[in-house]
């Protein structure tokens, strides 16, 4: 290893005159920043579709015999309805009649029945296993398509990624049992994961470095956008059987073709492909000076994604248990858990902007723990004190996601600390690994809200929050500009 070497790996992430407007842009770098965008909208959107209908869709799925039993014998003529004649409860009938034609079809039966079941223990405990299953597959699929993105190209593995996501989250619509749904959460994530890893180390290959920190912002936004639209898919598909809305998810296998015919590989990897080096493998990121950053990135992710995607997850379930929600009909609440996100989700884009910010004026490093204290203090003031639901749903648990922003900081911190070979294979490593300890904690997090006391649950899950800032103080140093590479490319 020498210094001609490392400056030759950092010098290849761009051309030797950066793009200084939009109009410099050449159609190479177009490509690559709309598939990458592209594939995190997809990303999303396949996402969150489960957390929208996680606990109706499990009960659902957990009571299948007794709620087939029960229809069979309240449908007397065998005719696959059942009429106010067949259902003696009026207010009943007319609560899961969603279509108000005067039957009540198997699947309104199941919504109706499985309000009744959405808080039980089983539900909640399903449920987060499937999630947990969601977050490991997630983190397996960063490091395996990380990989094959250094070993085969970024294109080449984006497409596969996208693929993967879109195929395994249709299936999700034909699951009969809970673990077959486990099995499907799973393996749609081992994309959802790896277009991470590829995405963000492909845009920062091909954009201006400069620009990094609102390419972050951008990027981040698309995942945004991809949830406010499972959301609309939430609040269009209100009322009806949960398994509809993952066929929404099969969408972007057709962006596969685009980015097949069109995303080149970037400059900056064929050109480290070609060279006649050993090709480092997942060991180099625990040798050498890579070990440190490794290790700090890893602790960074476990602690935020953990705290985050507990939030995600059972904010939901908190606000379902709250009693004046419980006392609503199916597509009030429904429409009440969708919008509740969308706002979450909306008010993030300003915070992925206002993170962006924050780094180009004094650096990742303070941006980061400026974003992680503002987490930490909106949890304690969210879920310490109890809030009319007005107020929590429109005001309180929207200001938690604005904080968000700070994890698309992540999307130009960590790919440009690691050689061109061994990228995304970093980068998915540092980044997805924390899914395992999110996994574990939203299991965790079932277990210590048996009580169905969510609130309690969430405050102390803010406290990840704080413990993090530590972690990012060990971080390189960098500017507001570009992170500071500390690696060498390794022969």
């Amino acid at each position: 290893m020498n210094d001609a070497n490392t400056t030759a790996a950092v010098s290849s992430d761009a051309p030797a005159r950066e793009a200084e407007s939009l109009r410099e842009i050449s159609p190479q770098q177009w490509k690559s920043g709309c598939a990458a965008w592209l594939g995190w909208l997809f990303d999303g959107l396949d996402m969150h579709i489960y957390t929208l209908v996680a606990t109706a869709f499990v009960a659902i799925l957990l009571n299948n015999g007794s709620f087939r039993s029960e229809f069979s014998k309240l449908d007397a003529d065998g005719n696959g309805q059942i009429t106010t004649m067949e259902w003696a409860g009026v207010e009943q009938f007319a609560q899961a009649d969603r279509d108000r034609n005067g039957t009540v079809s198997r699947e309104e039966y199941d919504v109706f029945a499985a309000r009744s079941h959405t808080g039980d223990q089983a539900t909640k405990e399903k449920s987060s296993w499937i999630q947990a299953a969601f977050l490991i597959g997630w983190a397996l699929g960063g490091a395996f398509f990380g990989r094959i993105g250094d070993l085969l190209g970024r294109s080449r593995a984006l497409s596969l990624t996208v693929l993967t996501y879109a195929l395994f989250t249709g299936l999700s619509f034909f699951a009969q049992e809970w673990w077959h749904l486990l099995i499907f959460r799973f393996l749609a994530a081992l994309g959802i994961g790896g277009e991470w890893a590829v995405g963000s180390t492909l845009l920062a290959e091909t954009w201006p470095r400069r620009w990094r920190p609102w390419t972050a912002a951008v990027l981040q936004t698309g995942v945004n956008l991809g949830v406010l639209v499972a959301c609309l898919a939430g609040v269009l598909l209100q009322g009806r059987h949960p398994k509809w809305i993952f066929l929404i998810g099969v969408v972007p296998a057709l962006l596969v073709f685009w980015i097949r015919r069109h995303v080149p590989e970037p400059e900056a990897w064929s050109a480290a492909a070609s060279k006649n080096t050993p090709q480092p493998g997942v060991g180099d990121l625990f040798r050498g000076p890579t070990l440190r950053l490794t290790l700090v990135s890893v602790m960074i992710c476990a602690l935020s994604l953990t705290g985050w995607w507990a939030f995600m997850f059972w904010q939901a379930q908190h606000v379902r248990s709250l009693p004046e929600v419980v006392l609503m009909s199916a597509g009030e609440r429904d429409r009440l858990i969708a919008v509740t996100f969308g706002l979450i989700i909306g008010i993030s884009i300003v915070g992925n902007f206002v993170a962006g910010a924050l780094a180009k004026k004094l650096g990742y490093k303070t941006a980061l723990v400026i974003m992680f204290g503002g987490f930490f203090v909106t949890f304690l003031a969210t879920f310490g004190p109890e809030h009319a639901l007005p107020a929590l749903t429109r005001f309180w648990l929207p200001a938690v996601g604005f904080w968000s922003g700070v994890f698309g900081l992540f999307t130009m911190l960590l790919p440009p600390l690691f050689p061109t070979l061994l990228r995304t294979t970093g980068a998915g490593f540092s980044y997805n690994i924390g899914r395992i300890a999110a996994a574990v904690g939203t299991v965790f997090a079932a277990q210590i809200s048996r009580s169905g006391n969510f609130r309690q649950t969430l405050f102390y899950t803010g406290f990840l929050f704080l413990l993090v800032i530590p972690a990012v103080l060990l971080l390189p140093k960098s500017t507001g500009d570009e992170a500071v590479p500390v690696t060498e490319p390794v022969d």
